[in-house]
């Protein structure tokens, strides 16, 4: 399928040196700010107390900031979850403080600041079951509800970090091997670099502006691995349709074709993912906001590797048709006048 079709082929080789020098910079500027400012890991990795709390009406967030602050429980986090009455507290690992004591004191203070006490009530769940809820509120209204609390240890935690990274490394050796066996070790080559550097400067924005690094966001980069890879795949095989349709073209022209041919395609597929991936920006809230944020980074990095980082490292690393076309005894230029004459 196709919106349009361009008849010439656009020269992108001619800008590939220029183009692939703004990629260094910008790889090397996210590998900077990786290496001096660090990510802000989430409590997933780090390990800590999550809290959430639901209120009658939209959370007063700096009420909240502020009572959970005159705590001193170190660095936390304050933010709404799903909806403006939902508040998402996290708090770092306390080793001096037991967890339910942790968020008793919390939901306390929480408390304090609307000038009510903590008491309990009988709830049902949606399986009708009766369960005891921790609320607190004036009497006569809705009262300030704990929803839930949970606690990441801080060995569970970096085991979650490593297997993070494990899980990385086997993705990106999965794709070096499937590139290799599909096509040729120059292509292998030119794909992972093209995905690394998508991997790096989705890292190096979250590093820069200091997001939360959380598994959704691992699960973003992931997913832009393979996204990106699935981009440089088709333009590699529209490359060796070239070189077997267009034997006298050279390989520029060939990756140049190669090109233009699925621009199209491009514009659709991106198109249409994007417009999804921004819909969960926008209205998928807290849970899908870095998520969503690390697609769209990834995507658009992704269609720009894999054009003028993946394709250019390929012609520049010598990719030429006997690479990719088996040369048979009987082949013929079709080009060739003579072809098919019998003598």
């Amino acid at each position: 399928m196709e919106f349009f079709r361009i008849r010439r082929d656009i020269p992108f080789m001619r800008h590939a040196l220029v183009l692939n020098v703004i990629s260094i910079i910008t790889f090397l500027a996210a590998v900077f700010f990786i290496a001096t400012r660090g990510l802000h890991l989430s409590i997933e990795f780090t390990g800590g107390t999550v809290i959430e709390v639901e209120y009658p009406q939209a959370a007063p967030l700096e009420k909240v900031r502020t009572a959970v602050d005159t705590l001193k429980f170190g660095e936390v986090q304050v933010q709404n979850f799903g909806t403006s009455r939902d508040v998402l507290i996290r708090l770092p690992v306390r080793g001096d403080v037991k967890q339910s004591e942790v968020v008793g004191r919390v939901f306390d203070a929480l408390c304090a600041a609307e000038g009510a006490k903590t008491g309990n009530v009988q709830a049902t769940t949606d399986k009708g079951e009766s369960v005891s809820k921790v609320v607190c509120g004036q009497p006569g209204a809705e009262p300030v509800m704990l929803k839930r609390s949970e606690f990441v240890g801080p060995s569970v935690g970096s085991e979650l970090a490593r297997d993070g990274t494990y899980a990385l490394l086997a993705t990106v050796i999965g794709i070096m091997l499937y590139l290799a066996v599909r096509f040729e070790w120059k292509f292998s080559v030119a794909g992972i670099v093209a995905n690394l550097h998508d991997v790096v400067i989705i890292v190096g924005f979250f590093a820069f502006f200091q997001w939360e690094f959380s598994l959704a966001v691992l699960a973003a980069v992931l997913a832009v691995l393979g996204y990106s890879v699935n981009e440089s795949v088709v333009i590699f095989d529209r490359v060796r349709e070239a070189f077997r349709k267009y034997r006298k073209m050279q390989p520029r022209e060939v990756i140049d074709h190669a090109i233009t041919s699925t621009i199209s395609r491009t514009i659709i597929t991106h198109g249409c993912t994007l417009m999804m991936v921004m819909s969960m920006y926008v209205f998928g809230g807290a849970t899908l906001h870095y998520f969503a944020l690390a697609l769209m980074i990834g995507i658009l990095f992704g269609i720009y590797s894999s054009v003028f980082v993946a394709a250019a490292i390929a012609m520049w690393l010598g990719v030429k048709r006997e690479d990719l076309v088996r040369q048979g005894p009987k082949e013929t230029d079709p080009d060739d006048p003579n072809a098919g004459a019998v003598v």
